[in-house]
């Protein structure tokens, strides 16, 4: 089968590798154009790219995918098929309708639950028990088409946004391979609609953590922010006035609150617990401002905290 296959972060990498070692063919591959990131501001491409450059595949970087001389490239590519993996960009109605067997997507949560920009997050944030990967035909929809195949996958108590989308980029890769294989058998399943949840695209802003929460919802929010944005608070030390503090890891103490949200319960050689809305939270891995990120051990031989905010 000839596939365009659309995607841009690392998530889509593990597909788009699976499906160039299959018998099927990759005729293009379409990403986000290059953005500027770090403190130069370097045009940087994405993973994607990458590995499609150097697997001697087309890589084509429209701003919008479905403007008309776009659609005239894709019409003259004639594929059988799009995949797309966190591409980035909505297509259109003509896109979708373009490929003869139109246009699956990757997603990675067990749909209906968790649609739009960030399900990974939200399902860590929410303290899911599970989650998955949802092969889907597209439509005009928000993440509404009908379902091909799903795949559950556990989200234990330390598990990161991180670790969850590299194995669900996993998941994703093998189940995507499997239901192009046997795409004439399959027998879609139109969504539960009314059991429709939304993952809306994550705010920096969110990122600030409120002491008044609950320890198990602060580090939920940790876990889910970890590689990005990172929750983080402001910190008050003796050796400083205020700066920002990211909480790399930490972990919920079972323990009776005995003191403000916010405060410093217990700070030594090796442990350092704040008190929250309801209970402890035992900071693992921190990143002041401006520093590496270092393991508490090595944060408290250096500072002594007297309060977050």
């Amino acid at each position: 089968m000839r596939i365009v296959f659309a995607g841009t972060p690392n998530f889509a990498v593990k597909a788009l590798s699976h499906l160039h070692d299959s018998n099927h063919e990759i005729i293009a591959v379409y990403c986000q154009p290059d953005r500027p990131k770090g403190r130069g501001k370097v045009l940087t491409p994405c993973p994607v790219k990458l590995y499609a450059l150097e697997n001697n595949l087309e890589v084509i970087q429209p701003e919008n995918i479905s403007n008309e001389q776009n659609l005239k490239k894709l019409t003259s590519l004639k594929p059988d098929l799009i995949v797309v993996a966190a591409y980035g960009q909505l297509l259109s109605k003509q896109v979708l309708e373009l490929p003869k067997f139109g246009c699956l997507n990757i997603h990675a949560s067990l749909l209906p639950r968790w649609r739009g920009a960030a399900p990974i997050e939200r399902s860590i944030q929410s303290g899911d028990s599970e989650t998955g990967i949802s092969i889907m035909k597209m439509n005009e929809g928000l993440d509404t088409g009908d379902v091909l195949l799903t795949k559950k996958n556990l989200i234990s108590n330390f598990e990161t946004s991180g670790s969850l989308s590299a194995s669900l980029s996993i998941t994703g890769a093998e189940l995507i391979v499997e239901a192009i294989d046997r795409l004439p058998e399959l027998d879609a399943k139109i969504q539960e609609h009314s059991k429709a949840t939304y993952a809306k695209k994550i705010l920096k802003a969110e990122a600030q953590i409120d002491w008044n929460q609950s320890a198990k919802n602060i580090n939920q929010l940790i876990r889910a922010f970890n590689p990005r944005p990172i929750a983080q608070s402001n910190a008050e030390a003796i050796e400083f006035k205020e700066k920002v503090i990211k909480i790399i890891e930490a972990e919920v103490i079972l323990d009776e609150t005995s003191g403000p949200p916010g405060s410093v319960i217990k700070q030594d050689k090796k442990v350092c617990q704040i008190a929250t809305g309801d209970g402890i939270l035992s900071l693992k891995r921190v990143q002041l401002s401006g520093k590496n990120v270092v393991s508490i051990k090595d944060f408290n031989n250096a500072f002594k905290l007297i309060k977050l905010s």
